[in-house]
């Protein structure tokens, strides 16, 4: 597995930036990612007064709302401790896009300087704290989606499989196209119904033709609207985050 960055030792403290859609539909999953770090020695800081990313603005094209919303963000991490984001999504916009919204502004070193610490939970279990799992749990096999922003802003197509691996009692079977976008998209789904519903369709299938009946993802907009699209279906086939699932196997 190819790190996509140099990755620094296992630091004692960690910032958490828990998202917006994980404070709202799974709070569960973010806790879990705070109870896997924990269990690694790891203090866990949950800044208070964090809000959204920016990153429904900002893939909307209202730039100056976005960064006005980044901006707030930029001043809750003030020591040098790794920020740990349960999702890709969330996680690209602030590793990847924060250098570009603040370039040629006097906040530019500072987003720069927070866009170098923040590491997908998934990213960060695997190459830096190098986890172990004792799965408990009883065999079964399990589909993964990796959003698009976790495969392809952030490089991580393989943390997740890669933690899923390390569960003895868990087959990960592969879905055909497992790169394609499930449709979501952040505000996409809202500004394009009719394409985002066709994608989700395909997407649903094609972790269908898997034959497993539970999927995973590290991004809960994927998982609340894949999820969504098989209740919709009326198909027994759930979705859990990546933190939740590896939590209660290993808890």
């Amino acid at each position: 597995m190819t790190p996509v960055k140099l990755y620094p030792p296992k630091s004692e403290k960690a910032y958490y930036f828990g998202t917006c859609l994980v404070d709202m539909f799974y709070p569960e999953a973010g806790l879990d990612g705070i109870r896997l770090l924990e269990r690694e020695g790891i203090e866990v800081l949950f800044p208070e007064d964090q809000t959204c990313c920016g990153q429904p603005a900002y893939t909307s094209g209202y730039q100056s709302e976005a960064r006005a919303v980044a901006a707030a963000q930029l001043g809750l991490f003030p020591e040098p401790w790794p920020i740990i984001v349960p999702s890709g999504s969330c996680g690209g916009m602030m590793r990847t896009h924060y250098p570009q919204l603040f370039a040629g502004t006097d906040q530019e070193a500072l987003a720069g300087e927070v866009a170098s610490r923040v590491y997908e939970l998934t990213e960060y279990l695997v190459h830096v704290c190098h986890l172990r799992l004792d799965d408990r749990g009883p065999a079964e096999a399990v589909a993964m989606h990796t959003s698009c922003s976790a495969r392809r802003e952030m490089g991580l197509a393989e943390t997740g499989p890669a933690l899923l691996a390390r569960l003895g009692q868990v087959e990960l079977v592969e879905q055909e196209r497992a790169a394609e976008c499930c449709g979501f998209g952040g505000t996409f789904a809202v500004r394009h119904p009719e394409v985002s519903a066709a994608m989700v369709e395909d997407k649903t299938q094609a972790i269908e033709a898997t034959g497993a009946r539970h999927f995973v993802s590290s991004d809960c907009g994927c998982l609340m609207n894949i999820n969504g699209r098989f209740e919709h279906q009326k198909k027994a086939i759930k979705g859990e985050h990546i933190a939740s699932y590896l939590w209660r196997r290993t808890s």
